[in-house]
């Protein structure tokens, strides 16, 4: 895009760099709040066909405006700040959350070659730069000076340090086998991958129980049901958005399912073959790659949905225990029989 800037339009090197950079962002950013306001729509009537009931059908055709609808409410309400709160921290815990849930997108493959920045530790910045979304609600519940949300917040940094670490070790497992830290070279390592015949590192024995621990701590690090007990209603009003209100609610709403999106997205990018389709086969290839990862992130979403609408949410206790004494005892031992895996064969080792 660079180069269009540079020889097409005439701009100086700068400006062409500049204006690509930004040309980028907007690319993503833009459609990917579409698509929040798209998704909202479709969590809602995949509960309501699982209760049997109809969800939105009233606002625009179908009821497909009803998010823009709830949107427009948020934005007209008076923003309240309580008397007692910490008004700065309070104004930029759901800022933190939003711009969080948007900067992480910009190593994400789409395609092969279309990816924002395709920088080599990818991953690594993905790990880091999620993880900084709890300060969000740290921050928000601390700032609020209110009981319920300081219990939230209290909750939340123990549910991210729990199911952060599994993650971790899962993300572990992935690199080995990949022998990259970049998402399109770990996107590429899964082509053929299994009999040189499917695409996906989900579809290896090895590595099929580390995609299960991934999307259940995905749902853990998203506060997404059965883990949602940083809003918990019955027990914490709605928890560190209980002071909340008007456009920093709407900011808490909308990194909360870019949050969900991504975590599809990265379900789809390091485990089942990215914008890959699922079999190697060429005239699956056609196919454009983009089409794939949509539908892969479509797939997961409905994984997300279907849980929510389904599974009781746990007690605290239990929170815990899955997150200490399951999962990280699990990702432990197959990162051991991955790497032990790959030093008797050699299998996946770059050159």
């Amino acid at each position: 895009m660079t180069d269009f800037f540079q020889n097409i339009v005439g701009l100086p090197f700068e400006w062409a760099w500049f204006v690509a950079t930004i040309a980028g962002i907007l690319l993503i950013a833009l459609p990917l709040m579409l698509a929040v306001a798209m998704i909202i729509y479709a969590d809602r009537k995949i509960w309501a066909a699982i209760a049997l009931r109809r969800g939105p059908n009233v606002v625009g055709p179908l009821g497909l405006l009803q998010s823009f609808a709830d949107g427009l409410k948020v934005f007209l309400q008076e923003t309240i700040i309580p008397s007692s709160a910490n008004k700065g921290l309070f104004l930029l815990a759901p800022i933190i959350t939003f711009t969080v849930a948007l900067i992480v997108w910009a190593v994400v493959p789409f395609q092969a070659g279309v990816v924002l920045s395709n920088i080599n530790v990818g991953l690594l910045y993905i790990l880091a730069a999620s993880s900084l979304g709890v300060y969000g609600i740290i921050l928000a519940g601390w700032a609020s000076n209110s009981k319920y949300p300081f219990y939230s917040a209290i909750r939340a940094a123990a549910q991210m340090v729990s199911y952060e670490v599994s993650i971790g070790f899962v993300l572990i497992a992935v690199v080995l086998w990949a022998g990259t830290f970049n998402l399109s070279g770990i996107v590429d390592a899964q082509q053929g991958h299994v009999l040189g015949l499917l695409n996906g590192f989900g579809f290896n024995p090895l590595l099929f129980p580390m995609a299960v621990v991934f999307f259940i701590s995905a749902l853990a690090e998203t506060g997404r049901a059965p883990f949602d007990l940083t809003e918990a209603e019955s027990e914490l009003v709605a928890g560190y958005q209980t002071e909340y209100s008007s456009m920093a609610f709407a900011l808490y709403w909308l990194g909360e399912y870019a949050n969900v999106i991504l975590m599809c997205t990265l379900n789809a990018v390091l485990f089942w073959g990215g914008y890959l389709p699922p079999i190697d086969w060429a005239p699956l290839y056609m196919v454009p790659g983009i089409i794939w990862l949509f539908a892969k992130i479509l797939f997961f979403f409905f994984c997300f949905s279907w849980v929510k609408a389904t599974v009781p949410r746990f007690r605290y206790d239990q929170l815990m225990r899955l997150g200490w004494k399951i999962f990280l005892p699990l990702s432990l031992i197959f990162v051991f029989l991955v790497s032990g895996y790959l030093m008797l064969t050699r299998v996946g080792v770059p050159a």
